[in-house]
């Protein structure tokens, strides 16, 4: 259970962050939410594919990890093995609240940033500072900062996107049957993909629009980042074999 509090220079002046990666800390998560502005640099990495809330029967686009659930097969030696790690990754302890206020006699809600104190990642011994001596913010809490801004944003962006995936039918629920050693076979369920038959007969004036939104280069995106299905398989059968040869 997360123990969100919100970040201050008073209380919190010596707590730290362990900067290591392990699911230990945290980090054993098999997928996580991207965005659209996030999908350039997430394909070169990680398969991409969309998760459905049952309850408020929504999509979210998530980066794919494992293939196995609470298994991120991107952590070793206390690190995360791509150069690049998602957004929603990269925030960890740290949360977007909001608190509301009054402006000129008028009730908004102000965005707040608050922190896991039961995070495992949150010390008061070694690690990264958060607060400078006389309780500036220092530079990991400026690019956390910077982190949740463009997370804040990029959930914005994603809705309209979705909304115009489902406008077209291009979303469809998909089965993968993976190879894994010794004739292994694992079949990765609940997860869903662009529907490229759907994509291929659509008008050329809709394909028209989803260009002029930048959607279409998105889509693209999502289709070539499923190539990395086979990586994960690749680090799967090289945990399965280093699992061998201890026993």
């Amino acid at each position: 259970m997360a123990n969100h509090a919100l970040l201050n220079n008073v209380e919190h002046q010596h707590l730290k962050i362990n900067p290591a990666r392990s699911t230990h800390l945290g980090d054993g998560v098999w997928y996580s939410e991207t965005f659209v502005s996030e999908f350039r640099v997430a394909q070169a990495h990680y398969p991409i594919f969309f998760i459905k809330d049952d309850i408020t029967n929504t999509f979210s686009p998530v980066c794919l990890y494992g293939i196995n659930k609470d298994e991120n097969l991107f952590l070793a030696n206390q690190q995360w093995q791509a150069h690049y790690i998602p957004l929603s990754m990269q925030r960890l302890p740290f949360a977007i609240a909001t608190q509301n206020t009054m402006q000129n006699g008028v009730a908004t809600q102000e965005r707040m940033l608050s922190i896991d104190l039961d995070s495992p990642k949150v010390t008061t011994k070694q690690g990264i500072n958060l607060f400078l001596e006389h309780g500036g913010n220092s530079d990991y809490l400026e690019n956390i900062i910077n982190v949740l801004d463009n997370l804040h944003h990029g959930l914005q962006e994603n809705q309209p996107f979705i909304k115009t995936l489902i406008k077209h039918g291009l979303l469809e629920s998909v089965s993968l049957e993976l190879d894994l050693l010794n004739g292994l076979k694992h079949n990765l369920l609940g997860f869903y993909t662009i529907n490229e038959d759907s994509l291929n007969q659509l008008s050329s004036d809709a394909i028209a629009q989803l260009h002029s939104q930048g959607y279409l280069a998105s889509i693209y995106m999502i289709i070539a980042s499923q190539v990395h299905v086979r990586d994960l398989v690749a680090l799967k059968n090289e945990q399965l074999m280093l699992q061998k040869h201890a026993v």
